[in-house]
């Protein structure tokens, strides 16, 4: 008889899912689906509170990546009310950003994914964490400390907090960052390249250890999405959106304002989460990939000069097209980890970061501001309509995780047509079905605007009916 098999809850990501597999009679997999069984309702209880709110107020959206909805945020705010943002505070929050990116993509590759990369998927569960690879490996695991460190420490010494900074306002910052401070922040950063560089030749010769199947798993075609520079460049604080095809040629490329002519967004029944996809292609052939693969798909060049060195060998890697695999969004992690720890580096040796205006006043009218960043997940959008006094209307949130939940079911359905085979399903199966979230490090709080618990669930159906459901 057929049989329906749930994971749940999906370990090692931030947020409430889970997954679940269908087989027919004969043990095949008919079907996957990835849900998000939370809901948080930001768009809704924002309304009726001022535009000046809104950084602090969205900021409370995520613990792991406040700093990219209050940046968002006040750009939109900017936006609205045509607020000339100095350069001194443009450069402020660029810093802030990449301390961000920076601890985010720490957290997310040497705590919650290089377990499986280091121990191996089908190790034992009690030891398949953060400690086993501590054990395993002290010199990596001390790093990944030191880098999430240092980008927390990034943050603090410009909002305060590690946590929920107060920083970003509209209009540009609220603070400023001193020369000691600045001095000081230097000085930690010296070894941090060479540590991602070092890291970036482990996981080469991890993958170049893998099997075929483990290595392609979740693989297939996709849009992709990131924002660039005027010369397309490499970037996460500013520029506009460029969308990709599944060969890395131009399908699109707007100002960050004009998001809804390209991006249309839909619901399904089975999850909270939102399915975004390209207009032009319609849902079933529009899908498309954000965050750290997808940037560097899109992007023509990176300015740091050791992140482009590794780009440029992940980029030939790929024969001239773009990369697929799921499992490379770790390697693009680490790259634009790379490219955070230089580019802080050249902030804090320029003197607008130190000296000049840092905010401007700001006064409401009635009309719509989009605001939009790179968050460590991907492409993050924030709109708010306000009235003449300065009162939200109306918000709308596309969260980078959310851009992404079309490849992730695809991914989970992949994954489950490579590895199960019967009904029967070993845990490091199990495991590796996670694992194809986790390369996307999504955001299921973030996404979905949840309160409450945060597990991942397997359910195994037959006949229509669960005959199994696996919960950890």
């Amino acid at each position: 008889m057929s049989k329906k098999e749930v994971i749940d809850p999906v370990t090692r990501v931030e947020g409430h899912g889970k997954i679940t597999i269908h087989l027919d009679d004969e043990g095949s997999v008919e079907d996957a689906q990835f849900h998000v069984t939370e809901f948080r309702g930001f768009e809704e209880f924002v309304e009726g509170r001022p535009i000046w709110e809104m950084p602090e107020i969205t900021a409370r959206i995520c613990g792991i990546c406040p700093v990219s909805h209050q940046l968002a945020a006040a750009k939109a705010a900017d936006d609205v009310m045509d607020a000339d943002v100095p350069e001194s505070a443009h450069k402020l929050r660029e810093l802030l950003h990449m301390g961000q990116v920076l601890q985010s993509h720490a957290l997310s590759f040497f705590y919650l994914s290089s377990p499986d990369l280091v121990l191996g998927y089908d190790a034992d569960p009690a030891e398949r964490n953060i400690e086993g690879v501590l054990e395993e490996n002290p010199q990596l695991a001390e790093r990944g400390i030191d880098l999430r460190s240092f980008g927390q420490n990034v943050i603090a010494a410009l909002g305060e907090k590690k946590v929920h900074p107060d920083f970003a306002v509209a209009g540009g910052v609220s603070n400023t960052l001193g020369r000691k401070d600045g001095e000081e922040l230097l000085e930690e950063s010296q070894p941090l390249a060479g540590y991602v560089r070092e890291t970036i030749d482990l996981l080469e010769d991890i993958f170049a250890e893998m099997d075929d199947d483990t290595l392609d798993y979740a693989t297939y075609p996709t849009g992709y999405m990131g924002l660039v520079t005027e010369e397309g460049g490499l970037e996460h604080y500013d520029g506009d959106i460029r969308l990709v095809d599944e060969a890395g040629d131009r399908l699109e490329e707007i100002d960050d304002g004009d998001y809804r002519d390209v991006i249309a967004e839909r619901s399904k029944e089975w999850s909270y989460l939102k399915f975004p996809y390209y207009k032009e292609r319609g849902f079933e052939d529009g899908q498309y990939r954000v965050g750290p693969l997808a940037r560097l798909n899109a992007v023509d060049d990176i300015s740091t000069p050791q992140a482009r060195e590794e780009w440029v060998e992940f980029m030939d890697a790929a024969d001239g097209a773009v990369h697929e695999r799921s499992t490379y969004y770790h390697w693009a992690r680490l790259i634009e980890m790379l490219y955070c720890v230089e580019r802080i580096q050249e902030l804090l040796e320029d003197d607008d970061v130190y000296d000049g205006i840092t905010n401007v006043p700001t006064k409401p009218k009635a009309g719509t501001g989009v605001g939009v960043i790179e968050a460590p997940r991907g492409t993050l959008i924030h709109e708010y309509t306000i009235d003449d006094g300065g009162t939200v209307e109306n918000a709308n949130f596309i969260v980078a995780t959310t851009h992404n939940n079309g490849a992730m079911n695809k991914g989970v359905t992949s994954a489950a047509e490579t590895f199960i085979d019967g009904p029967e399903i070993p845990e490091g199966i199990l495991n590796k079905m996670e694992s194809v979230i986790r390369c996307y490090d999504p955001c299921l709080s973030c996404s979905t605007h949840a309160i409450g618990d945060m597990p991942l669930e397997l359910e195994l159906e037959q006949n229509g009916e669960t005959v199994e459901t696996i919960t950890r």
